[in-house]
C-alpha cells in the first residue's frame, strides 16, 4: 500500500511539472502567432504570461521589446532589451535594437562600442551593422577647423 501511495505521489509530481513547462511554451508560441498577426495587445499579454512561468525566457522579452518599439514606449523597450542582453549578451537582434536606440539618442561613442561588439557576434544581421555605421558617419559632427 505504501509503494502505491509513493508511486501516485511521484506520478503526480511528474505530471505537474510537465504541464507547467508545456503551458509556458504554449504561451510563447501563442504570443508569437498573435505577434505575427499584428495583434500586439494580445501577444503582449501572452508574452508576459510566458515570463511568469519562465522568468529567463529571453525570446519573450525580445518580442515585448519589439511590441514596445511599435508602440513607441521607449522606456519599456529599453528595459526589455536590457533584460535580453543580461540573459544572453550575444543576442544579435537585441544588440542591433540597442544600437538603433543609442543612435536615435545621438550617443555616438556608445554606438561605436556596440558596433565593435556586434561585429564579433553577428551571424545573420551583419549587413545591418554597416547601415548603422553609415548613418553614424552621416550624423557625426565634422571638425571644420
Amino acid at each position: 500500500m505504501r509503494t502505491i501511495n509513493k508511486l501516485i505521489i511521484v506520478l503526480f509530481i511528474i505530471l505537474n511539472f510537465g504541464s507547467s513547462s508545456f503551458a509556458e511554451n504554449n504561451f510563447f508560441e501563442e504570443g508569437k502567432n498573435k505577434y505575427d498577426e499584428q495583434k500586439y495587445e494580445e501577444s503582449k499579454f501572452l508574452f508576459q504570461r510566458s515570463i511568469v512561468f519562465n522568468p529567463k525566457d529571453k525570446d519573450s522579452y525580445l518580442y515585448l521589446a519589439k511590441i514596445y518599439n511599435f508602440e513607441e514606449n521607449k522606456r519599456e523597450e529599453q528595459k526589455n532589451i536590457d533584460t535580453v542582453l543580461l540573459l544572453d549578451p550575444k543576442n544579435e537582434e537585441a544588440n542591433y535594437m540597442l544600437m538603433e536606440i543609442e543612435l536615435k539618442r545621438s550617443n555616438y561613442s556608445k554606438v561605436k562600442e556596440l558596433a565593435d561588439n556586434f561585429s564579433k557576434i553577428c551571424n545573420k544581421l551583419c549587413d545591418k551593422k554597416n547601415s548603422i555605421l553609415e548613418s553614424l558617419k552621416n550624423l557625426e559632427p565634422k571638425n571644420e577647423s
